[in-house]
């Protein structure tokens, strides 16, 4: 029991117990801000690695754009409804997306 009792009142134990709790709770870059800021980062960097992904698409369909007639026509046609003079466009609407709530 004595030798508990002087390891526990060791003022290097003590000052380690001190540190420890002193970094774990009361320090401005406590350990649970950390923790929060890490998953923080790992959401931020998924965000950005899907974004780097769209630009990337992005661009491609956009140098296709430029450089293709065929892809532009086919853009034009689908994106925007338009079309060649004498031709008629039916536009068929998928059923199973939800129209917006009207108020």
């Amino acid at each position: 029991m004595k030798k508990i009792f002087q390891f526990l009142t060791n003022k290097y134990f003590l000052a380690t117990v001190f540190f420890l709790v002193w970094i774990l709770f009361f320090d401005q870059r406590d350990f649970f801000q950390q923790r929060e800021r890490q998953a923080e980062l790992q959401k931020l960097e998924t965000k950005k690695a899907y974004y780097q992904a769209e630009i990337q698409k992005t661009q491609a369909e956009l140098d296709a754009l430029q450089n293709n007639p065929e892809t532009r026509e086919k853009y034009a046609r689908e994106k925007y409804g338009m079309k060649k003079e004498g031709e008629d466009i039916f536009l068929v609407e998928d059923s199973s997306q939800k129209a917006p709530a009207t108020k």
